[in-house]
């Protein structure tokens, strides 16, 4: 069977727009609790509240926004056109979230984080559902899919790279930090909407796959979780992007108040993004060759062991042992994000073999939702665990007649469940992770019987007795029929 080319502006034009995925999430995902409790000044419990409530909304609006892209018909496709209209509102939700109102009352700036916040949520759902389910629509091809998300993720990674120097230190070229947090916002919001230009004119569609989709509750939002090989793949995808969320959300507390470097988190952030970038060819090359499944159960054990090493790290460790341990992390990971996005493009496959109907919308805001869902959770959790374990947050007081935030020394109970919870937790995590990959059922030889039973099918051809039989075996191994 002739394989699928994607041209390399393809790949380029739709890859650059997870600088907005890719980059959003880590600047919230590292800066954003301590922004509400250090500088906006809400209690951590409340700032925890904020990004929880807006999951409640994310339960909503992802799900219908996959169902609204699924039923999309325009002259320009079924997810371009949000592409567009996602441009200026990109901006201005991002801004909003960093820019910091003179409420003198913490309810009414938890108020406006929560607006913000909620608004932020609505926008990246109206983009980023429609970008994800145009993935599978590119190509069909199973280590094409693989060069695909290759280049998502090397803009996703490099954004993140950006997304982790950058924010610190345009804030510190400004005396006070709110003025700071709002000139990154502002600056950042410009650079997640710009590219979203050439993502709608690099990109084109499948007309073949317009075909018109039904709509009911139990089809859109029961059956996919019936799927086995969504669920594994939602699994993994869970456990180990929130493993991802508690390092990044403790890390700035981890720096500065136990390694006592908060100066460097950046630079200890940008390390382990710059060693994701490094391994993205080797990680694509190896699931080419031993396919998806073998590469992220590889990349997942490279992380465990270095978050097991962790600690080993002491106050009193040389700088470059920091970032050493941040380079081994980025090493594993490179895999888990490359690997991960590339097996959710095979999933709407499975998806057709049973319902005939192309739904990548519905499992991409499914998949985001339920992304969202654990993120938010464990924020949520990790904001009141550190208001449980005695977290003194800065002061402000006026140092040379500006307002400054003075930091405040922790306790020893604070700092030994720091400790822990950076590296047991993000391990226990990864292990659930690892026992969903290896049961997870869509291996390359299986995916090319797949494609060649589902294009026969498109065009209306009967299968041969012996190809019927393979897709009921099919059916029964990816999708737990009986």
């Amino acid at each position: 069977m002739e394989k699928e080319r994607l041209s390399l502006k393809t790949k380029i034009g739709y890859g650059i727009g997870d600088l907005y995925g890719g980059g959003a999430f880590i600047i919230i995902g590292t800066y954003y609790l301590y922004f509400l409790t250090d500088v906006m000044r809400i209690n951590p419990a409340l700032a925890g509240t904020v990004i929880m409530v807006s999951k409640i909304w994310d339960a909503i609006t992802d799900p219908i926004m996959g169902i609204i892209s699924d039923k999309t018909r325009t002259r320009f496709g079924r997810r371009r056109p949000y592409f567009l209209i996602g441009i200026p509102l990109i901006f201005l939700s991002f801004f909003l979230m960093w820019y910091v109102p003179n409420f003198h009352s913490e309810l009414s700036r938890f108020y406006y984080a929560l607006f913000s916040y909620i608004f932020f949520a609505t926008i990246i759902t109206m983009v980023m559902i429609p970008y994800n389910a145009l993935a599978p629509e590119l190509t069909m091809d199973y280590s094409e899919r693989i060069s695909l998300n290759s280049f998502r993720m090397f803009f996703s990674m490099l954004s993140s790279v950006l997304c982790a120097i950058l924010p610190l230190e345009i804030v510190k070229r400004f005396p006070s930090p709110r003025t700071g947090f709002t000139v990154m916002g502002t600056f950042f919001g410009v650079f997640f909407a710009l590219p979203f230009i050439l993502v709608f004119t690099a990109t084109r569609e499948r007309p073949e796959f317009w075909k018109e989709t039904k709509f009911s509750f139990r089809e859109n939002f029961i059956e996919p979780f019936k799927n086995r090989s969504f669920v594994q793949v939602l699994l993994m995808y869970l456990f180990s992007f929130l493993s991802m969320d508690v390092i990044m959300s403790i890390l700035v507390y981890y720096m500065t108040y136990y390694l006592n470097r908060g100066q460097i988190t950046n630079l200890t952030l940008g390390t382990l993004l710059i060693s994701e970038i490094l391994f993205i060819p080797f990680w694509s090359a190896l699931g080419k060759k031993f396919g998806k499944k073998t590469a992220f159960i590889l990349g997942l054990t490279v992380w465990i062991v270095a978050m097991l090493f962790s600690f080993a790290i002491l106050p009193t460790s040389p700088t470059f042992v920091i970032y050493l341990f941040a380079a081994v992390v980025g090493v594993g990971t490179s895999s888990v994000v490359v690997m991960i996005y590339s097996m959710f493009a095979d999933i709407p496959d499975t998806d057709e073999l049973r319902s005939s109907q192309r739904r990548e919308g519905i499992y991409s805001g499914l998949f985001t939702f339920m992304r969202k869902l654990s993120s938010a959770v464990g924020l949520f959790l990790i904001s009141n665990i550190i208001a449980l374990a005695g977290y003194i947050p800065p002061k402000e007081e006026i140092v040379d007649g500006v307002k400054k935030l003075v930091q405040q020394p922790q306790s020893e109970s604070f700092i030994m469940a720091l400790r822990f919870f950076f590296a047991l937790l993000p391990v226990g995590l990864l292990l659930l992770s690892l026992f969903a990959a290896l049961k997870y059922p869509l291996t390359k030889s299986v995916h090319e019987k797949l494609k060649t039973i589902l294009e026969m099918k498109r065009k209306g051809e009967e299968l041969p007795q012996e190809m019927a039989k393979e897709e009921e075996h099919l059916k029964k191994l990816l999708l737990g029929e009986r």
